[in-house]
């Protein structure tokens, strides 16, 4: 019998999004400032725990401090997220703290020299590509059992529209690229056991890897429809929902949040 059929029996769609909050932990790379940090707060916000994977310790530290202010657990573990080791052991600190862990958070990442092509090293090269790509692999392959585990998981990655070329940029751009392919990829892999894999691409954001890069007059009027460039808590709303509960459809996407169509 169905529930059109049955006025007592439970609908699954209603159940789908109602379903029961639990207090679930998340791992952020890159959380100790900027985006990540921001991420890390709104997700916190929203009744998560948090581990705060980074290099930057004293930051590190007070973001965690602030997530203990809204009555949540937060720790920081020190985290080169290049050593695959490290990244394991940052997984394995959020199972002991917190008992699980439900969401993977990627904005650890580095711009990179900007400069011609022929002006680029191989050395600057590997460095970007370690730091952007395999420090989210790491982070993918480290998490992901235990979220297939939980029977529930949800996975953002930081990406960026300098995914599709840029001249001054290119280790950047084929870093991001491969983050983009990498959360395509990883989108279908594991929807069926409850784990999502989305990404979210900003325009600039204003965070201290953007502010230094342009005038003040470039800062204040940009260009774009809106006239601004965006808060990074903005940003983190996106990141949030693909995060949450809430999303229940929506895996192997990659979300622009920029201001502007294209």
């Amino acid at each position: 019998m169905t529930s059109s059929e049955d006025p007592g029996a439970e609908d699954p769609k209603e159940l789908r999004f109602a379903a029961p909050r639990l207090r679930r932990a998340a791992l952020v790379t890159g959380g100790a400032r900027g985006l990540g940090r921001a991420m890390a707060m709104r997700i916190a916000a929203e009744g998560r725990d948090v581990v705060i994977a980074d290099l930057l310790e004293e930051q590190g530290k007070q973001t965690a401090k602030e997530i203990a202010a809204l009555g949540q657990r937060a720790i920081f573990c020190l985290t080169d997220v290049t050593i695959e080791e490290e990244v394991h052991s940052a997984v394995e600190a959020a199972i002991h703290a917190f008992k699980r862990l439900d969401i993977l958070v990627c904005a650890a990442g580095v711009l990179g020299l900007e400069a011609p092509f022929h002006e680029q090293s191989a050395k600057q090269f590997s460095k970007v590509m370690s730091i952007n790509v395999n420090g989210v692999y790491h982070a993918h392959q480290a998490a992901i059992p235990h979220m297939r585990e939980g029977g529930w998981g949800r996975c953002v990655t930081i990406t960026s529209g300098a995914r599709r070329g840029s001249p001054t940029q290119v280790p950047y751009a084929v870093s991001k690229a491969a983050v983009y392919t990498l959360v395509q990829s990883l989108g279908n892999a594991y929807s069926a056991e409850g784990v999502f894999v989305n990404g979210v691409e900003p325009g600039r954001a204003l965070t201290d890897m953007v502010v230094p890069r342009f005038s003040p007059e470039h800062i204040a009027n940009p260009g774009n429809p809106l006239g601004r460039y965006s808060d990074p808590e903005e940003v983190a709303e996106v990141a949030e929902f693909l995060c949450s509960e809430r999303n229940t459809y929506t895996t192997g996407s990659i979300w622009s949040v920029k201001g502007a169509s294209g």
